[in-house]
This record gives structure tokens, C-alpha cells and sequence, in this order.
């Protein structure tokens, strides 16, 4: 897909999924402004065509729309309602969008302070490691109002083939959350049936193999399992991310009442996992608590 819309995108955050994302709207043609806080960050993306701008300040006198993908909570408010941020700019963009994972409640508050500027914002978090968003094969889930989602679905549609609107206000970012619960969740599930069937003498691979072709296999499945038969722990997204993604789940939990047995299990599981020095590796790590629980020493019975 190439550019309809002429407008002038900043792109804020680049990061390992957010040099992925805006190298997808560069190769559709979009012209596309980049900031990160480590400018040396955005080198990759100047190569293939970005403009690196100094400030914040300047990506946003130089965007019409500036897309932000940042880490957490914390990271958000800074770069949006902070002293520095897009929201304090000389001249604000139009439009805000939010691609990170962050709490609802994180969300809303950059949602209200834009909306008092007079700067439209859309939150739409992505689900893919930054390989399949640069493949081409992620997914973007959006909620705010149509009339700015109609306004910017072009680009999200050059980063990932799927984008679904979900709602008004915040709905986006709870169906982001419970995504990343079951990627959670049925990751714990895959270590644990590996074990089970390595400890009782099958070979690791070939019973990732087998679970990989059946019924059961997706493309999530298959990766996770290329990477726990190979024991290659090397971060698509490290389990502290997941932890991070969890907290927000059982925060939401808790304030809608609704129970999550076997996510709360999971949460400790990924707890374990960090405490055991997995923090930084990829989540699929959690395979090495689940080998060691079953007494198997170095991953094998």
C-alpha cells in the first residue's frame, strides 16, 4: 500500500517494535519524521529514509499525526503530558497515536489532556514481535473516536495487515491485555506438556515437531516451540515485559471482578522466572522453571 493521505507522520519511540512499525509505513511511501531519547536509535530508520529530528518539540512541529511506541506507563506520560512531551510542543500535532501496551487508566489520562489541547488521540496497541510486524503479519487493535480512526487507518493498515476497531475510549487497550494473558498463558502451557514428554524420554524437538503439525499447531506455537526445542532464549519480548503485561491484567481483574485462576498461576510462574536471572531473556524462558520444578538438571531428565 503506498500513501493516500500526504500527511506528515512523526514517529516516536524506536525501539525494537517501533523501528519495525515505522519502517513499515517508510516502505509504504509514507514521509516520516523519528525521535527516540537514544538518538543513535534511529539510525536504522534514517538509512531507509527517515528524517531524525533533535526534540520532541520538533517532531511535532514537523507531524500532522506522530505515532508513539514507548514501554510502559511511566514512558508514555512523559513523551505525552510530561514538560517536554508532544502536548507541551510549540505546535502540538493533530493527531496522537498511542501503539504501546499501557494501563487504560494511562491511556485515559493522555486521552483527556490531549483532547484539552485540542489534539485528537487514538490508542492502538499491536500484537507481534518486532520480526512479524516487520514481516507484515501483526495485528493492531484501535479504539477512540471513528472520524480519527477512519483519519489514520491508512497508515495502521501499512503496518499491519489487521486493524480492528474495538470502541470509543480504552476498549483497546484491555483487548491488548488479555491477549498477552493467554500468549502467557498458553506459553506456560506449552512448556509444561514439553516437560512432561521430555522427562518421559521423547525427544524435545520432535514432540514440538508433532504439537507443531497437529490440530493444536499456530504460527505462535510453532515459533515458541522452534525457540524451546533450540532452548533459545534471545527476546522477541523478555518475560519482564510480560510481567508488566500480567499486572495490568490482574489489575483489570480485580476491578471488574472477574477471577483468573490460572493467569494468577502464570504470574508467579513468570515471577519465578525473573527471580531465576530470565528477565531480559524471551518469555519462552519459562520452560527452564518448568524443567527444573520436574528435576530435570540443564533442561533434560
Amino acid at each position: 500500500m503506498s500513501a493516500t493521505q500526504g500527511e506528515r507522520l512523526g514517529w516516536l519511540g524506536t525501539g525494537r517494535m517501533g523501528t519495525a512499525m515505522a519502517g513499515r509505513l517508510l516502505d509504504g511511501g509514507a514521509e516520516v519524521s523519528v525521535w527516540n531519547r537514544t538518538a543513535a536509535k534511529t539510525g536504522p530508520l534514517v538509512e531507509r529514509g527517515a528524517t531524525a529530528v533533535a526534540t520532541i518539540d520538533a517532531l511535532a512541529g514537523a507531524s500532522d499525526i506522530v505515532l508513539v511506541m514507548v514501554s510502559a506507563d511511566p514512558d508514555l506520560l512523559a513523551v505525552t503530558t510530561g514538560a517536554d512531551g508532544l502536548l507541551s510542543a510549540r505546535r502540538p500535532p493533530e493527531v496522537m497515536v498511542d501503539c504501546s501496551t499501557v494501563s487504560a487508566e494511562a491511556s485515559a489520562e493522555v486521552r483527556r489532556a490531549a483532547e484539552a489541547s485540542g489534539v485528537a488521540f487514538l490508542a492502538a496497541p499491536i500484537s507481534g514481535n518486532p520480526q512479524v510486524v516487520g514481516a507484515g503479519a501483526g495485528s493492531i487493535v484501535a479504539s477512540g473516536s471513528q472520524g480519527v480512526y477512519e483519519r489514520v487507518r491508512p497508515y495502521l493498515e501499512m503496518i499491519a495487515p489487521s486493524v480492528t476497531r474495538v470502541g470509543p475510549a480504552e476498549e483497546s487497550r484491555l483487548v491488548k491485555i488479555c491477549h498477552n494473558l493467554m500468549v502467557g498463558m498458553v506459553t506456560q502451557a506449552l512448556v509444561e506438556v514439553t516437560a512432561l514428554a521430555e522427562k518421559g524420554g521423547v525427544d524435545r524437538a520432535e514432540f514440538l515437531d508433532f504439537i507443531g503439525g497437529s490440530a493444536l499447531g499456530s504460527p505462535f506455537v510453532r515459533a515458541k516451540g522452534r525457540a524451546l526445542a533450540d532452548r533459545d532464549y534471545t527476546p522477541t519480548f523478555t518475560t519482564r515485559l510480560l510481567r508488566k503485561d500480567f499486572d495490568l491484567g490482574m489489575g483489570a481483574a480485580r476491578e471488574l471482578e472477574v477471577p483468573m485462576p490460572v493467569g494468577a498461576l502464570v504470574r508467579q510462574l513468570v515471577q519465578s522466572a525473573i527471580g531465576q536471572g530470565y528477565g531480559e531473556a524471551d518469555f519462552v524462558a519459562l520452560y527452564e522453571v518448568e524443567a527444573r520444578a520436574a528435576g530435570m538438571r540443564d533442561g533434560a531428565a
